[in-house]
């Protein structure tokens, strides 16, 4: 299955999947990692706090992971190497209770994963 991990400082206003700027040099990092090692491939996954319905969070996750693969896309990696999924609010990884928590479930993570 590979290793996963969060991808930090990717952020999105409120109900929108539009990246915003401050999400470049994280974004440039998981760039330059794939270029650095082409037999490497990625899925990306958008998750949602639990604001909102499920249907609704689901499909956001959903064009959020997609808003990271066309990044990946515009910059040079090869769609075959990339795939993304959106989870909504089912795997939280804190309590949606409060806005701490809210936040740390609104998150994009990388699952790194050997192609050849």
């Amino acid at each position: 299955s590979g290793v996963s991990m969060n991808l930090n400082n990717i952020f999105f206003n409120f109900n929108s999947d539009k990246l915003l700027p401050p999400s470049k040099p994280e974004l440039d990092r998981l760039v330059n990692f794939l270029m650095d090692n082409p037999a490497i491939g990625v899925l990306v996954t958008g998750h949602t706090d639990s604001i909102g319905s499920a249907s609704f969070n689901l499909e956001l996750s959903g064009k959020r992971a997609k808003s990271v693969v066309a990044y990946l896309l515009n910059h040079g990696i090869e769609s075959e190497r990339i795939t993304s999924q959106g989870v909504g609010d089912t795997k939280p990884l804190a309590t949606n209770q409060n806005e701490q928590g809210r936040a740390m479930n609104r998150r994009t993570e990388i699952t790194i994963k050997d192609i050849f």
